[in-house]
Parts: C-alpha cells; structure tokens; sequence
C-alpha cells in the first residue's frame, strides 16, 4: 500500500482532516505508520481517542518515528491508548506483509 485508500466521504470535518494530516506527514514511514492506522481506524475513533491523535499529529516525525520503531524512549505524555493502538496495528501489518 503506497498511499489513502479510504475516502473521507461520510466523515466529519475533524476527521477528514486528521486522516489527510495522517498521510500528508512529511516522510514518507511516517505517511504509512499514520496514514494506514487513520485509514483503518478513523470512523471508529472516540473523541477522546481522536484528540489524542491529533496531539501525536502535531509531534515531529523524527520524534515519532523513534518512538515507534523503539529507537528512544515514548514520553509519558504520548505513551497513549492511541499511540499503542497505532503501534500494534503496525506490528500486525508487518507480519503479514
């Protein structure tokens, strides 16, 4: 998969944005990491949970990207529900690539 594959028709405009910024990151695994989980995930999102992705949206994607390969520590402050969702729903792609 290279890029969105769900349409944002049916969703609310905070959601709508949110999945666009999933896949618009900056470099491009962190367009996947995101964008795929956002894809899968955002119509099922609760508020709560959609707040803080777009908290974890706002983050740098060297920063992220560290964070979710393991390379340095998460601080506890995005160590979320969310960003363990989007982790696992990673590691659960890579294994059936």
């Amino acid at each position: 998969m290279t890029g969105m594959m769900r349409s944002s028709e049916g969703l609310d405009p905070r959601r709508r944005r949110l999945l666009f910024m999933c896949w618009h990151r900056g470099i491009r695994e962190m367009d996947l990491i995101m964008g795929r989980f956002a894809d899968d995930h955002i119509d099922r999102l609760s508020d709560d949970e959609v707040a803080a992705l777009e908290q974890l949206s706002e983050q740098r994607d060297q920063d992220l990207l560290g964070w979710f390969t393991g390379e340095f520590a998460t601080p506890a402050e995005f160590d979320t529900l969310v960003f363990r969702k989007i982790r696992e729903f990673n590691w659960r792609l890579r294994e059936t690539e």
